[in-house]
């Protein structure tokens, strides 16, 4: 099955300041990426790449500047145009990867995606495997399905490959790929390399004081 391309999509990060807990982070930071583009936010643990994601995906209000997916407030923005991958898989103890799936794919009303989504991360032979019985990579290749499933342009992913075996990242990589091809835009925190073509990295380093 062929995806329609995304409509042509931006994002533009002016003069941004983070805190967390009143303790400063992220000062002054500008960014700029459009469709077809990645970035990979690498740094020190604490220095706030998991609090940027969570301010461009617009639960987190920033101190200073602002966030604008295609000249919108990522607050008004991000709920309709993100799809966020976190920590957690977001995953029930009793659900499959085929329920998780197909819940995601009747929001998205795109219920022919959810087999696309098995094959591409490899999850068909565990399809209906309850998630207690899943692996952590396992578990986290169904949640990388569900954010493609979601069908939308921009890809907000926190340590996406973290608990993932090769075949799982080479995955990964191919469907991020796939993502990009279509006029998407992805932004990943790391501290893994991510062999990802034409992906620019941008290091973190947390503010003075």
């Amino acid at each position: 099955m062929t995806l329609p391309d995304f409509s042509p999509t931006s994002l533009n990060v002016t003069d941004l300041s983070l805190e967390r807990a009143d303790i400063p982070l992220i000062a002054g930071l500008n960014l700029t990426l459009n469709s077809g583009e990645a970035i990979v936010l690498i740094g020190r643990n604490g220095v706030g790449k998991t609090t940027l994601l969570r301010a461009l995906a617009g639960v987190l209000q920033p101190g200073e500047g602002q966030i604008l997916y295609s000249g919108v407030r990522a607050e008004l923005a991000a709920s309709k145009c993100c799809g966020f991958l976190g920590h957690e898989d977001a995953l029930k103890p009793d659900e499959t990867p085929r329920q998780s799936l197909e819940f995601w794919a009747r929001l998205s009303d795109r219920p022919q995606a959810v087999n696309q989504g098995l094959e591409q991360m490899g999850l068909r032979a565990l399809a209906d495997r309850s998630s207690r019985r899943l692996s952590q990579g396992q578990k986290r290749r169904t949640a990388l399905a569900r954010i493609a499933v979601q069908n939308r342009p921009v890809w907000l992913l926190d340590e996406p490959a973290a608990p993932l075996d090769e075949d799982g990242r080479e995955r990964l990589s191919s469907l991020v790929s796939s993502h990009l091809m279509r006029g998407g835009l992805v932004i990943a925190a790391t501290h893994q390399a991510l062999a990802w073509p034409n992906a620019r990295t941008q290091e973190l380093a947390r503010c003075a004081r």
